[in-house]
């Protein structure tokens, strides 16, 4: 696992600058490819890899792996967070609403919390009902060491200050369903059409899995 491990970081960082494969491929066909075969290995740079467990806002364990199959937009936050994050929902909520049909009803978006100490399963909830978020929003949790690690691999960077407060990237990552980062969106302003583009692109299709 560390020779994965190792090659997710290395993946993550090339995405953050741009550079992946996968972020060059996402010009192709927005029509769905086949269905992924039941119980099909994992790609190597696929962040589902990874070793690390997370606790949604309903309290119940949660693996990445779980989101295999499913196109996904990935953000790391903080609930107490008065500017950044907000505006990172906000895009996240035009940026599902702008998507197709048939991708939007599978599309999820998941939100990992920095902020080991005060983002309990009750205080994410409590963000949830403010925001108004539905079931495809996932609201997730975990230890210091689980946070670090996949901040690392989505090229996150995060540093806590005396204030309580974070100061973060502020990155919008969408994975393939098989967890590849495929685009990332950096920064507050812009990149919308291109996310769409690269979440619409994708889209896999489910039928005749098993």
């Amino acid at each position: 696992m560390k020779i994965i491990r190792r090659v997710l970081v290395c993946f993550a960082a090339l995405a953050a600058f741009g550079l992946a494969p996968a972020s060059i491929a996402i010009a192709a066909s927005s029509c769905c490819p086949p269905a992924i075969p039941a119980g099909a290995p994992l790609p190597a740079a696929s962040l589902y890899q990874a070793e690390v467990g997370f606790t949604t806002d309903a309290n119940r364990p949660f693996n990445l792996a779980e989101l295999r199959g499913r196109p996904v937009a990935m953000t790391m936050f903080f609930s107490t967070c008065t500017y950044a994050c907000p505006a990172t929902v906000i895009d996240l909520t035009r940026i599902r609403e702008r998507l197709p049909a048939q991708v939007r009803d599978r599309a999820v978006i998941v939100m990992v919390s920095f902020d080991t100490e005060r983002d309990t399963p009750d205080a994410l909830r409590r963000f949830r009902e403010t925001r108004g978020l539905d079931e495809n929003w996932i609201l997730l949790r975990g230890t210091d060491d689980a946070v670090r690690e996949l901040a690392a691999l989505l090229g996150v960077k995060f540093k806590r200050e005396t204030d309580g407060q974070f100061a973060h990237s502020n990155l919008i990552t969408i994975l393939s369903p098989e967890g590849e980062i495929v685009h990332q969106r950096a920064g507050l302003t812009g990149g919308i059409d291109e996310a769409v583009a690269a979440f619409s692109a994708t889209a896999v299709a489910k039928r005749d899995r098993t």
